[in-house]
């Protein structure tokens, strides 16, 4: 049996077609398909030296196949296609660090753990992608940036670690909290103390669905039912109605400035009673609340938020997952880099 050539990762094989031959690469009695979106600007382009379109060879066939046609090993082959995809990033973007910038975590392998990926929120693009979250594992690539006094609000999640960086190397920067993971923390305490006070009823589903809603989005007889079951725990009823109030005052946009100052005595308000209330879960968030009250306060001028990086992370899950995963993180760095441009 003939030996079958490697794919480069992100190509997969899959049985010929005889209506689209020009996808197919190797014969007909392989049939490798690529992308349709990277094959059909590839098929038209010139034959020229391997020197010249790297990438496009690359992405054609497999390395050793490309090798042998060549005259060249396997790793030359490899080599000249992270220089292709290198000067392909280059031509795209630019050095500077972008004005709106978003900053978050995702997981990259269990052997290197998780990397950190900073988002362009205005060019809707990643800027760059850095292996670890520690800011020890940080601090290089932060002190190589250009253009950071450009950097004008900086958008993340409640890590401390990433707010030391953003205050560190965005001197003229506005720290932005995202919104969607502090409505999240408010619920995940919101449930801890419930399950405290009411152990069998906080594992109904139905009731838990009821309970991490928003008010307004619940039908008449989802409020006549969570509110026969509230009747019989005044003060469950109480916690829930703060957490709805304290919600709606989080979820507030578009504020003015004369707005914000009129918000902020409420929001400190609250911040006050979470910390008397008694409950361990509740306290735990005031204080947590409290350490961040500067960016969610940010929250209510600056509508931007992480929305587009956890948007980019579910495209780097699809990239990885169509490799079969990725040992080389610098192979993983450039191909999200040229995909997510």
């Amino acid at each position: 049996m003939a030996r079958r050539a490697p794919l480069l990762p992100g190509v997969r094989r899959a049985p010929p077609r005889a209506d689209d031959r020009r996808h197919l690469v190797g014969g007909a009695e392989r049939g490798v398909r690529l992308p349709r979106a990277l094959a059909a600007p590839l098929l038209r382009e010139p034959r020229a030296p391997l020197a010249a379109r790297p990438a496009a060879l690359a992405r054609r066939r497999g390395r050793s196949l490309l090798g042998r046609r060549e005259g060249i090993g396997a790793a030359t082959v490899e080599r000249h296609f992270r220089h292709g995809l290198q000067r392909q990033f280059s031509e795209r973007h630019g050095r500077q660090c972008p004005p709106i910038l978003g900053i978050d975590e995702h997981f990259f392998t269990r052997r290197k753990g998780f990397a950190t990926t900073f988002c362009d929120l205005s060019k809707h693009t990643i800027y760059d992608v850095v292996l670890g979250r520690s800011e020890l594992s940080l601090a290089v690539f932060m002190q190589r940036l250009e253009g950071k006094e450009r950097v004008r609000v900086v958008c993340m999640d409640l890590s401390s670690t990433y707010r030391a960086l953003a205050k560190k190397h965005f001197p003229n920067a506005r720290i932005v909290a995202d919104r969607f993971h502090v409505i999240r923390l408010v619920n995940q305490h919101f449930l801890a103390c419930w399950r405290d006070l009411d152990p069998v009823a906080s594992k109904n589903r139905g009731l838990v669905s009821l309970m991490r809603r928003h008010r307004y989005n619940l039908k008449p007889e989802q409020k006549a039912k969570l509110k026969l079951y509230l009747e019989a725990y005044p003060a469950l009823a109480v916690i829930y109605g703060f957490k709805q109030r304290l919600c709606y005052l989080l979820m507030r946009k578009h504020r003015t400035r004369k707005q914000c100052v009129r918000l902020i005595p409420r929001l400190l308000t609250a911040l006050d009673q979470l910390r008397e209330s008694g409950f361990a879960h509740l306290v735990q968030l005031g204080k947590t609340l409290e350490s961040w009250k500067e960016e969610i306060a940010t929250m209510w001028r600056f509508t931007r938020n992480n929305g587009i990086t956890e948007g980019f992370h579910n495209k780097m899950e699809t990239i990885s997952r169509q490799a079969y995963g990725f040992r080389n993180f610098e192979n993983y760095r450039l191909r999200v880099k040229v995909l997510c441009s």
